[in-house]
């Protein structure tokens, strides 16, 4: 799939950013639209040309949560798989999972409303920036819902247990300022600028270092949220070293970096990753 109706894939300099893109619809999400980003991070993780990932919305809103025009009947049957108990997949939490598998690092620049799914989806990305006009809402509990796109894992991970009660018990909107003081981003700044602060963090991770290297970093520290023992880490760190100890991009790391100058990696993540990173091997 690369005609896309409700999101925009643009590449620039070594950055890609996706902007959710219906905003007559304040970008609510639709099972399409997940397809359509689940897409555009298959394409992603093959482009050793896109080093990072920024997702915005187009408009005056992030993504204003699950596409409601169903009315009450929305939620009966609405996931990503089957209709049947036991075959349901949450479209939000189909989603998450294929950013948790991401091999680049994702960026959520989000520049108005986050609310349900649009909350939750942010919570995949591996650093949150906030426009002044955001708003967030985990909202589930005044609708009846559960939490959903596995924000029962990521939210806890992110902000801390206490403070994901709080937000989840309570269902209520909150501001860019309350998302900070909870740790659910890491910097609020101006409308006009978040876009080019979000290019500028994707570039401090993509200057200058190693594609593998961060693939490799982004998936041990996401695997390892649920290792019960540093003895995991340790010995799916030891293996990860000793594969990729004599390649081709720590020795240009260290040349590089002896000779004084910027380093120019060659190994590739679309066809260089060790096969030590497979999750049976990391735990």
């Amino acid at each position: 799939m690369t005609d896309y109706e409700q999101i925009d894939y643009s590449v620039e300099d070594g950055i890609l950013t996706l902007t959710l893109d219906r905003p007559d619809r304040l970008n609510a999400y639709t099972v399409r639209m997940g397809h359509e980003l689940r897409d555009a991070l298959d394409r992603s993780d093959a482009d050793d040309g896109v080093r990072a990932v920024i997702i915005t919305g187009r408009g005056r809103a992030f993504c204003a949560g699950m596409d409601l025009s169903a009315g009450p009947s929305t939620f009966d049957a609405g996931g990503d798989g089957g209709s049947e108990a036991n075959d349901y997949r949450d479209a939000g939490g189909v989603l998450t999972l294929r950013m948790f598998e991401s091999k680049k690092p994702i960026i959520a620049a989000v520049n108005g409303a986050a609310v349900g799914v649009g909350a939750t989806m942010t919570l995949a990305a591996d650093v949150r920036l906030a426009s002044e006009q955001a708003r967030y809402g985990f909202v589930f509990s005044r609708r009846g819902l559960p939490p959903e796109s596995c924000s029962s894992w990521f939210l806890p991970r992110v902000v801390g247990i206490a403070q994901a009660l709080e937000w989840l018990f309570a269902g209520e909107i909150f501001d860019a300022a309350e998302a900070k003081r909870g740790g659910l981003v890491t910097d609020v700044v101006p409308a006009d600028d978040l876009l080019a602060s979000a290019t500028a963090l994707a570039h401090r991770f993509a200057d200058g270092t190693s594609p593998v290297s961060i693939a490799v970093i982004r998936t041990m520290l996401l695997r390892m949220q649920s290792a019960v023992h540093p003895r995991i880490a340790h010995l799916a760190e030891s293996r990860l070293l000793r594969a990729m100890g004599q390649s081709a991009d720590v020795h240009e790391g260290v040349a590089a970096f002896l000779d004084k100058r910027p380093p120019q990696f060659p190994m590739k993540v679309s066809t260089d990753l060790p096969s030590e990173l497979h999750p049976t091997e990391l735990v």
